[in-house]
């Protein structure tokens, strides 16, 4: 990585951050950390970016809201729009909002009056039933008011008048309540529900309605009324008194309605039109105000020379893509018909640079399990290289078994095989993604999980024969058909002395003592991979130690930790060899006969522990010559790494502390001498300086206590560390028993089907499809997680933290595609 200034001009830095928004390869830095963001140059610019993305999400949700599906079918992303043609954009934009709100204002005016003119006629029609014929009108006055009909003057005060009107549904009791209450029960309500619920025009929600009259007396009693309506929402609506007025009025309304749905629809049409052509461009839009907010985001992180006649922006760039940043810079000021040409300068700093791992979409899946750990450490070696052979592998070690492995393979096949149309589809399904973004991973554990299957001799917790075994029966027929258990002696000519060509003996499979079997072979391969795997990590601290040219830690912890690990541990991995080696069921030497051989960890905790054990007579509890002196040899270098791994480095602080101040030390105070050491400091460097400086502020106690953590940690994690890899041997176990109990447990029972056996054979039918159910469910998807999140603690802890350090920061570049992908997950 490099830290470069970009001199660009005014007119070409909009062009010129564009294209490097489109090659993505440059981090700019905020040159006005102590600048209001309100106070920079661009943010107009930015406003007007928001105003247009503000008018984008209305037209978007205006077009949603008429059922219309946005496709978002764009092979290639436009390019952000040069500034000639962002105010051409802003218009059309605006002109294209203000036509929708217009259509949307239309639109609500004519549902609104289509609505009053649809329950003026329910009103007309529902209060037919509530008026009668002027005679039964006037007994009702007679009775309500209990007059004479003799006195006319009476009669023409006793009238009753009405209000008509249609209210909400849910709200018609309390609304009756309130009118008993307010006239003391003088007021008549009669009501009809509307059997259709009408739409309301502001939400286009569908509301029930009831249809009321009101029957009072006198002009106070109105004004009440007229009030309770009003605050119950209720829309009242004149209603004549004469049946043939109603009559005329309700013909009137009723061409009125016919009018208004035929203006209606021609709208709705109109309307449909005018979206359906926004909803073609809307993705095309969307993408280019936000490359053009993205650009004066990035443009305000700029700073203004003092001539203010140039832009000047710092950004970090790999030093591989320089020639692309300047082709960037070249290129925009060609498009802008600038003359006078941009150009780039390189910073030497000390600033710690941010960690740029390229990736393609294979190696992608690996970094970002490295990733989830920690960035590396700027120039830092980086673990992802490594473990896109080590992690499937290990994962292939508890998973072992191809049937299951072959089922993973194609899933992951079938996943790269249409991954241009599911890249394409950007599924919002969270698990989904996840196997996806990992399919590469999951192929190469599928195809490692077939290997490891091969080995074991395992497919469905089923062997395959395929070059014979190497057992024979020894036994005559009537012994085998008498005996329970019988046991054949690999000593004799029970066993051919061959070894099977590919894996495991298919017999093995058939044997009582398979587990106990199985159980060893599988433990000490675990061990074996375990110390290899950790001594591969502590190695791999030498490409640190020579890189940061920290020469000190080489000898003063790689070797004696390197050396720890190897008299101990990966001599407890020859110990297993040796074994494997010299004791043989065949051999004429009752020494090393299989009853003689000693057990490795007993031997191992011997040597430790410096004790013996009592063995049978003519055996030996050493399995070679010399080795008792060879294990007492890896006990004292062992003992001896411990406080050269606790004292080295402290001991060397003090050393080069007290080297430093001797030298600052002058004979006389000359002159001369102060010059020549200012110029030796000089020429020094920054690196030389900023080491010293770390160490100054450091006293000798920090630093002791800082290493006895350190050597602790690492003594005590080679025990816990190849301990914690038996978890191959637990899980590999796991997952065979687990197939072997599902197949003999459920597909067996349905496997004895013979011929004219009808009815086990439609049982094998149901047995396989809840074989292959759990298999799938249990044995692939819960164990293939299990398995995938022990390796992945494997190579966190036990590997990494060997030479790992993993404090650095990621190089997040400035590119449209991330800023696009980001805000569509957000949306």
């Amino acid at each position: 990585m490099a830290l470069c200034q970009l001199f660009i001009q005014p007119e070409a830095a909009y062009l010129s951050v564009s294209e490097l928004g489109e090659t993505g390869t440059v981090q700019f830095r905020d040159l006005n950390e102590g600048v209001n963001y309100f106070q920079r140059k661009f943010v107009n610019e930015v406003r007007r970016c928001d105003e247009m993305e503000r008018k984008l999400r209305y037209i978007e949700a205006e077009v949603r809201k008429d059922g219309m599906l946005i496709v978002d079918n764009l092979t290639e992303l436009p390019r952000a729009p040069n500034p000639r043609m962002i105010i051409d954009l802003e218009a059309h934009l605006e002109e294209v909002e203000n036509d929708i709100l217009e259509l949307s204002q239309n639109a609500v005016n004519l549902k609104s009056n289509y609505l009053e003119l649809t329950e003026l006629r329910h009103v007309l029609e529902k209060t037919q039933v509530f008026f009668t014929e002027e005679e039964a009108s006037d007994s009702i006055t007679r009775t309500l008011i209990n007059e004479e009909p003799q006195n006319p003057s009476l009669m023409g005060r006793g009238r009753l008048e009405f209000v008509a009107g249609v209210i909400n549904r849910e709200r018609v009791p309390a609304f009756e309540r309130m009118l008993w209450r307010i006239s003391r029960g003088n007021v008549f309500l009669r009501q009809a529900e509307l059997e259709k619920p009408l739409e309301d025009p502001a939400t286009n929600n569908q509301i029930f309605k009831t249809v009321f009259v009101a029957f009072f007396q006198g002009e106070q009693l109105k004004s009440r009324i007229r009030k309770v309506c009003s605050g119950f929402h209720a829309s009242l609506y004149p209603c004549p008194h004469s049946h043939a007025e109603r009559q005329e009025m309700v013909k009137g309304v009723r061409t009125r309605l016919e009018d208004l749905n035929l203006v209606l629809n021609q709208t709705q049409d109109h309307r449909q039109r005018v979206l359906h052509n926004v909803a073609k461009e809307l993705p095309n839009w969307t993408v280019m105000v936000r490359k053009m907010k993205a650009i004066y985001h990035t443009m305000n992180l700029f700073n203004m020379d003092v001539t203010k006649k140039c832009l000047i922006g710092e950004c970090w760039v790999p030093v591989a893509d320089l020639g692309i940043v300047r082709n960037c810079l070249t290129e925009g000021s060609r498009l802008c018909g600038s003359s006078i040409p941009s150009f780039l300068n390189v910073i030497y700093t000390d600033e710690n640079p941010p960690t740029f791992n390229r990736t393609n979409k294979f190696t992608r899946g690996f970094q970002n399990l490295i990733d989830a750990y920690g960035v590396a450490s700027y120039r830092e070696a980086n673990p992802a290289l490594y473990t896109i052979i080590t992690f499937p592998f290990l994962f292939s070690i508890m998973f072992g078994d191809s049937g299951h492995g072959l089922i993973m393979t194609l899933f992951a096949v079938y996943m790269i095989w249409l991954e241009k149309k599911f890249l394409a589809q950007k599924s919002t399904n969270e698990i989904w993604n996840i196997f996806f973004a990992g399919r590469y991973i999951i192929l190469l554990m599928g195809l490692f999980s077939i290997y490891t299957g091969i080995i074991y001799n395992d497919v469905f917790s089923k062997s395959l024969n395929i070059f014979g075994s190497s057992w024979k029966i020894t036994y005559n027929q009537s012994t085998i058909q008498n005996s329970a258990y019988l046991q054949l002696n690999p000593g004799t000519a029970a066993y051919k002395q061959v070894p099977y060509p590919m894996g495991m003996d298919p017999v093995w499979v058939l044997a009582e003592n398979k587990i106990i079997f199985l159980n060893s072979y599988k433990m000490k391969l675990s061990i074996i991979f375990g110390v290899v795997h950790m001594i591969f990590g502590v190695s791999m601290s030498v490409v640190n130690i020579m890189h940061f040219r920290r020469y000190s830690s080489l000898f003063l912890e790689f070797l004696p930790q390197v050396l720890f690990l190897i008299v101990l541990f990966f001599y407890l991995v020859v110990l297993m060899f040796v074994k494997w080696v010299l004791y043989d069921a065949a051999s004429t030497d009752h020494a090393y006969s299989p009853t003689c051989a000693p057990s490795v960890l007993i031997t191992f905790i011997n040597m430790i522990l410096m004790g013996h054990s009592d063995m049978a007579e003519g055996c030996s509890e050493f399995m070679f010559p010399g080795q008792a002196v060879l294990q007492m040899v890896c006990i004292i270098i062992a003992a001896l790494c411990i406080p050269v791994m606790l004292f080295g480095k402290p001991i060397y602080f003090l050393v080069k502390r007290s080297k430093k101040k001797e030298g600052k030390v002058l004979s006389n105070g000359t002159t001369s001498q102060d010059i020549e050491l200012q110029t030796e400091g000089l020429q020094s460097g920054p690196s030389t300086t900023e080491a010293a400086a770390g160490h100054e502020n450091d006293s000798f106690g920090e630093v002791m206590i800082h290493q006895g953590i350190h050597t602790i940690e690492y003594v005590l994690s080679t025990i816990s560390h190849t301990a914690s890899y038996l978890r191959l041997w637990a899980l590999s176990l796991a997952h065979g028993q687990l197939s072997e109990v599902l197949w003999t447990m459920v597909l067996a029972k349905g496997l004895g089907a013979g011929e004219n056996n009808y009815v086990l054979s439609v049982m094998l039918f149901f047995t396989f499809a809840a074989w292959a159910f759990f298999t799938l469910s249990i044995l692939v998807m819960m164990e293939g997680l299990s398995a995938f999140l022990h390796t992945l603690r494997l190579h966190w802890v036990e590997f990494m933290s060997k030479f790992y350090d993993g404090q650095g920061h990621p190089f997040q570049p400035f590119c449209f595609k991330t800023i696009l992908d980001a805000e569509d997950a957000e949306d």
